[in-house]
């Protein structure tokens, strides 16, 4: 059994279209923040808004995405044994399912979207864009879904060329309908504000949607014929998506906690902890890069049945991962105030955001380490870990120091003292469950 070093090139064949592919999400979000943060009507009331709204379509996605994850570890492992053949069927079922569910709670949400915000303690103009931005965005949801089961398949195929591709075509598109549809072209298009914001994620949801169809069918070994009975793994991948939902609704409550506090002290508040969650969201779909490799490789080495390759693995992402977090918190402290700027020119916006940014560059070596790990976890099928991993940082980390925080009138920092607590559990229960557990038994 083969236990030698895997190539940095090995790696990075894998890592660097999976960084390309994951940092295209954040992107769409920090390309809307920026646009909107810098139009010239109510511009800190837009960025407030547009921060809610994705940040709860955000939480909505990650939830729903889990699947994506529990598909690429049965792939990974499946082809690891060299019996892809005795999944056929299994992509196709579970497509159909998460369609099914992004459709209902599409319409839930929308039906109940203005009490949704309230709940974020958004209110008058923030609150009435709030709505608008999500009610036109939420179409996607459905787009997005399928376009990340197809994600899953690839990567469980340690394929993660064609996501990048996808994803590149989507960022790009993106970003040219922000500029046209926001702030309008003269005697063409009308400007459209926070609603054009919308409407370019849309349509740049729906291109991929046609890509990632069109590659699936002509790269993958499967198809999109459904047929009855489910296949022999529905139940294990229903399982280990339901854990890592759940995972998911643990986390996005501390998601959901940190933007209603810092609503609540004001639009101030909430525009700046917008600039600080998005540059922090990107940085961390940038190391998930390598998350995704150790999601990729590890289901893999799990279906040989090479555990000393999964160690080995793990002590090579978390080597690169740190490099990683290093140069990119050296870029951002070099460009502190000027990074700032390109999302608001409110000198009480950009203050605030200032005296909170260092701590979102300090973390970054922990979140490489929580990232790598997350990831592991996911490709050896190891959810009910990553579950209770997230409740227990939750709730014993992340909630406690937020209310100790606000209780002691710290605002923001409080948000980002109870995030660094949060990260900190995370990766450190899951370093000693590999390290102690899993890797001790094997």
């Amino acid at each position: 059994m083969s236990t030698k070093k895997i190539s940095f090139r090995r790696i990075n064949k894998l890592a660097i279209p999976a960084i390309v592919s994951g940092i295209a999400e954040p992107l769409l979000s920090i390309t809307d923040t920026a646009i909107v943060g810098n139009v010239e009507v109510n511009p800190t009331e837009a960025l407030a808004a547009v921060g809610i709204a994705g940040s709860f379509i955000s939480a909505i996605v990650w939830i729903l995405a889990q699947t994506r994850s529990a598909i690429s570890a049965i792939v990974a492992q499946y082809l690891g044994a060299k019996k892809l053949d005795q999944i056929h069927n299994l992509p196709a079922q579970i497509i159909f399912i998460n369609l099914l569910l992004s459709l209902s709670i599409y319409l839930v949400t929308v039906l109940l979207t203005r009490q949704i915000f309230e709940l974020y303690n958004a209110s008058g103009l923030i609150l009435d864009q709030s709505v608008s931005y999500y009610r036109i965005r939420a179409l996607g949801l459905p787009l997005t879904l399928f376009v990340f089961s197809i994600f899953g398949v690839f990567r469980g195929l340690q394929n993660t060329f064609w996501p990048m591709v996808i994803s590149i075509m989507g960022a790009t598109l993106n970003i040219i309908l922000d500029f046209v549809l926001v702030f309008g072209v003269e005697g063409l298009v009308e400007p459209m504000h926070v609603a054009g914001a919308a409407w370019a994620s849309v349509i740049a949801q729906a291109l991929m949607a046609v890509m990632a169809l069109v590659l699936f069918l002509k790269k993958t070994p499967f198809n999109l014929s459904l047929s009855l009975p489910f296949n022999h793994e529905i139940k294990r991948l229903l399982s280990l998506s339901l854990n890592l939902i759940i995972r998911a609704l643990s986390l996005n409550i501390a998601l959901y906690m940190a933007n209603a506090y810092a609503t609540s002290y004001g639009a101030n508040s909430i525009a700046a902890q917008t600039i600080a969650f998005q540059i922090w969201l990107f940085f961390a779909f940038f190391i998930d890069g390598y998350s995704s490799v150790g999601n990729i490789m590890s289901g893999k080495f799990l279906g040989e049945g090479n555990y000393k390759m999964i160690d080995r693995l793990s002590k090579q992402l978390i080597a690169y991962t740190l490099v990683i977090a290093l140069i990119l918190g050296l870029v951002c402290l070099a460009f502190y105030n000027p990074l700032g700027r390109l999302f608001s020119q409110d000198p009480d916006v950009l203050q605030l955001f200032s005296s909170i940014f260092w701590i979102v560059l300090l973390m970054q070596p922990i979140n490489a380490v929580a990232f790598v790990f997350d990831g592991i976890f996911k490709g050896m099928a190891e959810a009910v870990a990553l579950r209770d991993t997230l409740l227990a940082a939750t709730f014993l980390g992340f909630v406690p120091a937020l209310l100790i925080g606000d209780y002691f009138d710290l605002g923001l920092y409080a948000i980002w003292i109870a995030f660094t607590v949060w990260m900190i559990l995370r990766g450190g229960i899951l370093v000693y469950l590999f390290r102690y557990r899993i890797m001790a038994g094997r």
